[in-house]
């Protein structure tokens, strides 16, 4: 179930799976776009999320059992 759910982030994500060679580099653009900035701030938030929930259900996990 857990690989699912990461194989599930990487597709939203769009990351490829396999290492690219050197010819797979393309020369960067000079200003990023804008587009791309949104998709790593949903990524940080994405993980931040992902985070918050671990912890919140292991402190609840931990409380539960005391």
């Amino acid at each position: 179930m857990r690989l699912l759910a990461l194989e599930l982030i990487f597709s939203l994500l769009d990351v490829r799976g396999h290492i690219p060679r050197f010819d797979d580099f393309r020369p960067a653009p000079v200003a990023p776009a804008p587009a791309s900035a949104a998709r790593a701030l949903a990524a940080a938030i994405a993980v931040l999320v992902v985070l918050s929930l671990a912890i919140w259900a292991a402190v609840r996990l931990a409380a539960h059992l005391f």
